[in-house]
């Protein structure tokens, strides 16, 4: 760590951590509930779970991306970040925005709007909000000594998060018309300029860690997010498919769905290509491993999974069904958690001065918690499956086949536990760093002390 301001990432960080641990229980509610043990109903009803669980997904993604980006800027324009005291303004008011919110939810305060739950007086806070983070990361930019296109790529993935958040803010009565400007947010998010935010926090972790050429990882780094970009904006036509949308998005939908694998295996291709050129043994074992399971999860999960079920021949069937969360899952985690979980192994023992990301608590966690992802993932594939079967192809009614496969969701809570023990062994690793310190004039290469 460099700059004193660097420091304010630490809290995003720590935010990050209670909401994730959160959103793990509310995960737990869901799956005892499929499983057939739902006794919380009567609080927690399952559609409050759900909105929950993915709402805090959500938040502690965004508030991963902000501490990178405070984290990041400053170093890259080489100088202090422009509002120190707005940066910490702006994490209390985040967090008072999404308790409110996800109270709310227990409370039926909402829009009822799937992936876009959040009452309309609140979306305005969370507009304001993030406007308040893009005006300090880019005016620290602006005032900075020198603009890279990593920091670049990072604030304009940033920015357009915060502009494609307002089409869910148009009003209409059209359920069709909804659901399109709904897409445009929770599609062009996750599939668009999130994958901007990827590739520009996994291109500063690259060039810190492997030690290749900045101007060579960032070539490819126009290359690959221009693509992924391309393929992601078109994409949103997958979504079309049964709105009451023209017929046309079907073929749009199918194509560019089915070029976007292509595109995260180019970034998983080139995350590894970039390490082994680096040759490289960088301290920090765990934030490289992170950042590469990254690439090679992100494809396994949104591009392979992705297409599988996203081409209308196919998804004629699997339409919401937990084939979709199959996908879902493992998607979130290999693309967006497990890219936060790099940029935190990576700047915490800078930040704290307390090396523990090579202990054995820091690999075990990284194993233990990706092993069970791959499970749930598979727990859920099977699941899916067997509901297409029964309920798109032989005709069963709906609860009948919930009720038949119950059975598979004890596989899934016992995936879920491992999970869970992983990601708690990296929260452990987390609380033991402790608190940050002031900056220190060392190369990131070095490995911080060890306590």
């Amino acid at each position: 760590m460099k700059y004193q301001s660097q420091k304010i990432a630490w809290w995003f960080f720590a935010t990050c951590m209670l909401l994730f641990t959160l959103q793990l229980v509310y995960g737990f509610i869901m799956a005892f509930a499929h499983a057939g043990m739902d006794g919380l109903h009567a609080y927690i009803p399952f559609h409050v779970a759900r909105a929950t669980h993915t709402n805090l997904l959500v938040m502690w993604l965004l508030a991963g991306f902000m501490g990178a980006a405070y984290y990041i800027i400053p170093e890259e324009c080489e100088r202090e970040l422009m509002w120190p005291w707005l940066a910490k303004l702006q994490l209390g008011a985040l967090v008072a925005t999404g308790v409110t919110a996800i109270i709310g939810f227990h409370f039926n305060w909402w829009e009822g709007r799937k992936f876009l739950e959040i009452p309309r007086p609140l979306d305005f806070l969370v507009v304001i909000d993030v406007l308040a983070f893009i005006a300090n990361i880019g005016m620290t930019i602006w005032k900075g000594r020198r603009m890279t296109t990593t920091s670049m790529v990072l604030f304009f993935g940033l920015l357009m998060a915060a502009l494609l958040y307002l089409p869910g803010m148009i009003p209409t009565d059209n359920q069709t018309v909804d659901s399109y400007w709904r897409w445009w947010v929770v599609h062009l998010w996750v599939e668009g300029v999130w994958e901007l935010i990827m590739g520009g926090i996994l291109a500063f972790l690259l060039i810190k860690l492997t030690g290749v050429d900045r101007e060579l990882i960032e070539k490819w780094l126009y290359v690959i997010v221009g693509f992924t970009f391309l393929s992601g904006i078109l994409g949103t036509g997958h979504h079309y498919y049964y709105i009451g949308t023209p017929r046309y998005w079907l073929w749009v939908g199918g194509l560019f769905s089915a070029l976007e694998p292509v595109a995260f295996l180019g970034m998983a291709i080139y995350a590894i290509a970039m390490a082994k050129r680096g040759g490289r043994h960088h301290s920090n074992r765990t934030a490289l491993a992170w950042s590469i399971g990254c690439s090679v999860m992100s494809f396994v999960g949104a591009g392979f999974l992705g297409f599988a079920h996203t081409l209308p021949q196919v998804n004629m069937y699997t339409h919401g069904t937990l084939v979709t969360a199959m996908h879902g899952h493992m998607a979130f985690w290999g693309a967006y958690a497990m890219l936060v979980m790099a940029i935190i192994a990576y700047s915490l023992p800078l930040l704290t001065g307390r090396d523990l990301q090579n202990s054995a608590a820091a690999t075990f966690a990284f194993w233990t918690s990706n092993i069970g992802m791959i499970a749930m993932t598979l727990a859920f594939a099977v699941a899916g499956i067997t509901q297409v079967v029964l309920e798109r192809r032989m005709g069963l009614e709906f609860l009948a086949v919930q009720s038949e496969i119950e059975v598979h969701f004890w596989g899934l809570i016992l995936a879920a536990t491992l999970f869970t023990v992983g990601i708690l062994a990296y929260l452990w690793v987390f609380i033991r760093s402790g608190l940050p310190v002031g900056p220190v004039d060392a190369d990131d290469s070095a490995p911080a002390t060890v306590a």
